[in-house]
């Protein structure tokens, strides 16, 4: 079968494809026939060489942390009813940039009729996290709720379920594209985050005194000047990070102010959770009411290239990399 490795940290041009022995299932493991793999910015950080405190990768490795396909061959313990079934699954930090991949059963969440494989691997992990966002953020009608990112994986389907809410939404994103893509989501206004006075317009278009929630997937200075735009008594999430660090907020200041921050433990499910949240993404696209905006798919061989377009900063939505 055909993989991609790296080869050793580095930049895109350690992503590697070629020719890897064919999987075998092991006890209570599934070889799922990959569709598509989902690209994460934390596959770009991990390739760099960060976050090794976190994940035990080293070099060579196959990177991708989500898949979706069909099921080729169960091991021991398995269910054998799994056989020819499509699903879709996390595989961790590593192991998805492959024609096949090998999955533990308990993570296999069947996607339903209506939806299509590649929509299914652009919600694996995106679709949990704006769910369980959305649902701490407490979006009531009427809301006033500003996204950072709005044009990213996540910051899409934050945006659709705003709007699902009642709230009036404002987006950030970098870039007319992008802009462009968080408007046609429903995003009632759209602001240019890297330009100096963005924060001022983001107020003046929530309008009232500021943000009743700020979503803020960006986090470093961004997000710190995404904060001074949350109204009193409102909420901060600081769940991102590419921007340059999670958002450092002052607790004395938020206290004054009388606003709720709440950080990436939102989103740090444990795997029952995780499984409930992803059965529960993929019905609500399967029923139309969300869809990821898939902005840029690549072959297998080119998964170099879908990485450095996601350095440039230049993907819209999700990167898919379909085998």
């Amino acid at each position: 079968m055909r993989a991609v490795r790296v080869e050793r940290f580095g930049g895109p041009e350690v992503l590697v494809a070629g020719e890897v022995p064919d999987l075998a299932a092991g006890p209570g493991q599934v070889v799922v026939g990959v569709r598509a793999a989902d690209v994460l910015f934390l596959d770009v950080q991990v390739r760099r060489g960060l976050f090794g405190e976190h994940f035990a990768v080293r070099p060579p490795y196959v990177p991708g942390c989500a898949v979706a396909g069909r099921v080729l061959s169960v091991g021991e313990g398995a269910d054998p009813g799994w056989t020819g079934r499509r699903v879709a699954a996390r595989t961790g930090v590593q192991g998805g940039y492959a024609e096949q991949a090998v999955v533990p059963a308990g993570e296999l969440v069947p996607v339903p009729d209506a939806l299509d494989l590649d929509t299914a691997a652009a919600l694996l992990h995106d679709g949990p996290t704006a769910l369980a966002l959305s649902d701490n953020a407490r979006i009531g009608p009427g809301a006033r709720v500003l996204v950072l990112a709005a044009a990213g994986g996540m910051g899409a389907l934050l945006v659709q379920l705003a709007k699902a809410s009642g709230a009036r939404v404002v987006a950030t994103a970098r870039g007319r594209r992008k802009l462009d893509a968080a408007l046609a989501l429903g995003a009632d206004a759209a602001v240019d985050h890297s330009e100096p006075d963005w924060a001022d317009r983001a107020r003046e278009a929530v309008g009232g005194a500021g943000a009743d929630v700020v979503l803020d997937g960006v986090g470093g200075e961004t997000g710190r000047a995404a904060f001074e735009v949350t109204a009193s008594g409102g909420r901060f999430s600081a769940h991102g990070a590419p921007g340059g660090g999670f958002t450092a907020v002052d607790p004395d200041e938020a206290e004054r102010r009388g606003v709720t921050v709440t950080g990436i433990e939102q989103v740090q499910f444990v795997q029952p959770d995780a499984r409930r949240l992803v059965e529960r993404a993929l019905a609500e696209a399967a029923a139309g009411r969300i869809r990821p905006l898939v902005g840029q798919t690549f072959p297998l061989e080119r998964a170099a290239d879908a990485h450095a377009v996601m350095e440039a900063r230049g993907a819209v939505g999700k990167t898919l990399l379909l085998p």
